[in-house]
């Protein structure tokens, strides 16, 4: 054995390893996705936002330092130095980015700038079942307006998108709050307590908490603190008493109407001129939403929508799903939260100087597609191209490329098979492989100038059950037809007609 041959022989072979909270997707996903990715574009261009595409990669100090985190430039991101020695990092989500171009755009843009957004971003959370390190979002947002009614048309666009993708009302509600009410509570209760912007936007994050934590826990953890479900204790924000049940009874300022909200929230906030202007947002928003027919079945007002993000300065919203799903353990829930957002007036402000009014929406690509694949509104389907064209014989490999141009010719995605010549295991890989219908031809059927076509979907036997018995196979019905050549485009559109969404 050479030396060299020897080094080569020495060396470690890597481990096909993975890095913790990403994951690889697999066809079927990847194209439901893409499904739905269409449907919700159609809404998006329907109320008049075009696409815009931005970097992956940002500069830190461009995309801002609003996640929950601690006080170094990577914390709560992907980031590095580059060969300048600046901090770069890969976003966190597609607002940041958007404010940078904005800015950088200001003097060309028409106003009010309305786009829409899909693709990754990247947040470096700890991850768990359900929770990634990479996922991907699609946002909307209108920039140079400060009109309500683009926060009202946040929710409309929402009901819009989840009803386009088959979810029924009774299934879903969007929840509208305003950060402006909170801060008036927190506002009348730093009057008495001295709660300073570091506690305030602490006692916010705590609040965003609620639906995991419940009521009970969110008072423990704005006391002494808590244990979370793995016995791991979380320290409190030490509030005294009077300022918890204040910010308690806030949170139980909720009502079956929106109207109701309203007179809730107002003596909430009595006294506190940023708490009445966040009421007095809300009923015009809710005056939009009568306007249209968005009644409480599909948009409700709820004071503990508080959103975890710090850049938010005015309404905030979420999209939930409220149909029952089991846990690891059996239990039932609720599915939860797929889209949020909000208006984020200051954002662009941090490189002109001046207010720049903004809102938007989010859309959890990754969850929603869970939703959806649960309820059966997509399917995951394994394969793009849904008729496979079998090798039978080997000395008509050419007549067998001309049947599969005749059908991609036609517009009918159609793969020839490239593996063995083994009809059984043609058939387990176009079952595999999600394929609808298998094109056959030997020599007999050459002869007679037509084809065989087989519906998989319609056929009893699975094509492991068929083995290397291609007689067998020909005397199943119905689920096998013959068309002559020049009717096998119309034969092959048959069946597939049978099973377009």
């Amino acid at each position: 054995m050479s030396e060299q041959a020897a080094r080569k022989q020495k060396q470690p072979r890597p481990a096909p390893r993975r890095l913790k909270g990403f994951r690889d997707i697999p066809a079927g996903p990847i194209l439901a996705r893409e499904q739905m990715i269409r449907t919700i574009r159609e809404v998006y261009e329907r109320y008049g936002f075009s696409p815009l595409e931005t970097p992956a990669l940002e500069y830190v100090d461009c995309l801002g330092k609003f996640l929950p985190e601690a006080d170094q430039p990577d914390a709560g991101i992907f980031a590095f130095r580059d060969e300048d020695d600046e901090w770069v990092g890969l976003r966190y989500d597609l607002t940041a980015p958007l404010s940078r171009y904005v800015a950088a755009n200001i003097n060309e843009l028409s106003t009010p700038f309305r786009r829409y957004q899909v693709g990754p971003v990247w947040r470096m959370d700890k991850p768990g079942p359900g929770r990634f390190r990479e996922f991907t979002q699609f946002d909307f947002d209108s920039v140079g307006t400060a009109s309500m009614i683009a926060d009202a048309e946040a929710c409309t666009i929402m009901a819009d998108v989840l009803e386009a993708l088959g979810i029924r009302r009774g299934d879903y509600v969007i929840r509208v709050n305003n950060r402006k009410v909170l801060n008036g509570v927190l506002e009348r209760i730093g009057g008495q307590a001295g709660l300073d912007y570091g506690v305030q936007l602490n006692v916010l994050r705590t609040i965003d908490k609620l639906d995991k934590a419940g009521l009970a826990g969110v008072a423990e953890l704005l006391s002494s603190g808590r244990k979370d479900e793995s016995g791991a204790f979380i320290p409190g924000l030490g509030l005294a008493a009077g300022p918890i049940d204040r910010i308690m009874a806030y949170l139980g300022s909720g009502a079956p109407t929106r109207a109701a909200v309203l007179d809730a929230l107002a003596a909430q906030v009595e006294g506190s001129e940023i708490g009445a202007q966040g009421v007095d947002e809300l009923r015009q928003i809710d005056a939009f939403l009568a306007a249209g027919g968005y009644d409480e079945s599909r948009v409700v007002f709820d004071p503990t929508v508080v959103r975890g993000l710090e850049y938010y300065t005015g309404p905030v919203f979420e999209g939930v799903l409220t149909f029952e799903i089991s846990d690891d353990d059996g239990s039932p829930r609720q599915f939860g939260s797929v889209f949020g957002g909000g208006r984020y007036d200051g954002l662009v402000q941090r490189f002109l100087g001046r207010e720049i009014p903004a809102t938007g929406g989010s859309i959890g690509v990754d969850r929603l597609l869970a939703a959806l694949l649960h309820l059966g509104a997509v399917r995951s389907e394994p394969a793009v191209a849904r008729v496979l064209v079998t090798r039978l014989d080997k000395t008509m490999t050419g007549d067998y490329q001309r049947l599969a141009a005749r059908l991609r010719a036609a517009g009918i995605n159609t793969e020839l098979y490239v593996g063995t010549q083994n009809i059984g295991k043609q058939f387990k890989y176009a079952s595999d492989t999600g394929k609808i219908a298998v094109v056959v031809m030997g020599s007999d059927e050459a002869a007679r100038g037509e084809v065989s076509i087989k519906d998989l979907r319609l056929g009893d036997e699975l094509s492991r059950e068929i083995g290397e018995d291609r007689k067998r196979w020909l005397e199943q019905q119905p689920a096998q037809l013959s068309a002559p050549l020049d009717g096998m485009v119309e034969a092959v559109r048959g069946i597939l007609g049978r099973y377009s969404e």
